[in-house]
């Protein structure tokens, strides 16, 4: 499937249905009054979360979106239909930006929530509006208001569990094939993954949700390689788990040099809890990996697994720590919502001291 985060669209709200100048007419009524009823309402642009959207495909062809017209009054004080609203379905995650691109409009993080971006103008008022004692027969209808027309920007960022990070071909896409169902494209080459992949792994009767970003590369941080784009995917993500490519001359300067982006890059993305793994032990000897694990170990400051996706082997210690990493990173979640919660009781007022 065709991965997009990002898209330009049109939309427009429906405008409101014209008043409408009618009279009665009926036997034996010389003079009838006015009953011209008034316009319908435009319809609506409205933003709304779906539950089965991942990306924003949909709108890859299809930019410009406009609502209907309200429907125009009618004689015997009959009133215009209300044009439907249009919905615009969007996966959970999406920014809705203002046209600079910047601005942020709100931001769609719950599935099944709403937010209206266009309401539709309103419909006309009819002749009836405007008799009067003075004027019993006025020749007068509003037209409907116009609806309202904007250029906004859908930024889609995931929220997954796990995000998966590290240079380019440092195995990640094999990681995620390994634990997942996800097909995810594997090759010998850097940047084999364009476009965000998403799969989930099962253990112990539990599940999480693992995200196979795209590598970074220094510079990132100025959009370089689109590195915008890649890292705005990680600011969703409770947990990173840093792959090293184990056949790599310097496991320690790739380590670095993916942490600097991320401290560059801002976002608090540096203070993530962090599972850092080597990759590909079927391509080193004994030696090397222990070679290559002592000078990562001093840079990181704790000891960590090496794996090869190929093999499967200590797939399940990398699964176990993140595993152990997403349970503390939960309890200080819900230690923070509660510190936050009991520092918002309400104080008694007192008068002040004089």
């Amino acid at each position: 499937m065709y991965f997009l985060d990002k898209v330009k669209i049109y939309i427009r709200s429906g405008d409101g249905g014209d008043g409408c100048v009618s009279f009665r007419r009926e036997k034996f009524v010389e003079f009838g009054g006015p009953d011209g009823g008034d316009g319908g309402k435009g319809g609506s642009v409205i933003v709304e979360v779906a539950k089965d959207l991942v990306t924003l495909v949909d709108y890859r062809y299809q930019r410009h979106f406009k609502a209907k017209r309200g429907g125009y009054g009618m004689g015997s004080s009959r009133s215009g239909a209300n044009a439907p609203d249009l919905v615009i379905k969007v996966p959970r995650g999406t920014e809705i930006l203002e046209e600079d691109g910047e601005t942020l409009i709100v931001d769609m993080v719950e599935v099944g929530q709403r937010f209206l971006l266009a309401a539709g103008g309103k419909g006309g008022f009819g002749n009836t509006h405007f008799k009067s004692s003075k004027n019993r027969t006025p020749r007068r209808a509003n037209p409907g208001l116009p609806g309202k027309e904007m250029t906004i920007y859908l930024s889609l960022k995931l929220i997954s569990d796990v995000g998966l990070i590290g240079l380019p071909n440092a195995g990640k896409s094999a990681f995620l094939a390994a634990v997942t169902a996800a097909k995810a494209k594997v090759a010998d080459y850097p940047f084999t993954t364009l476009h965000p992949g998403l799969g989930v792994v099962y253990m112990n009767d539990e599940f999480f949700v693992l995200a196979d970003l795209p590598g970074i590369i220094a510079g990132s941080y100025e959009d370089r390689g689109l590195g915008h784009r890649f890292l705005s995917h990680i600011e969703r993500c409770r947990v990173l788990l840093h792959l090293v490519d184990g056949a790599a001359p310097n496991p320690a300067q790739a380590y670095e040099t993916v942490r600097n982006e991320l401290k560059l890059h801002g976002k608090d993305l540096i203070e993530k809890p962090e599972v850092v793994a080597i990759s590909k032990a079927d391509l080193m000897t004994p030696v090397e990996r222990k070679q290559k694990l002592e000078e990562l170990e001093q840079v990181v400051g704790k000891s960590s697994p090496v794996f090869s996706s190929l093999s499967r082997e200590n797939i399940d210690s990398v699964l176990e720590a993140l595993m152990s990493t997403l349970d503390e990173s939960s309890e200080q979640a819900v230690c923070a919502q509660r510190d936050s919660s009991d520092s918002s009781e309400v104080v008694p007022w007192a008068p002040p001291l004089h």
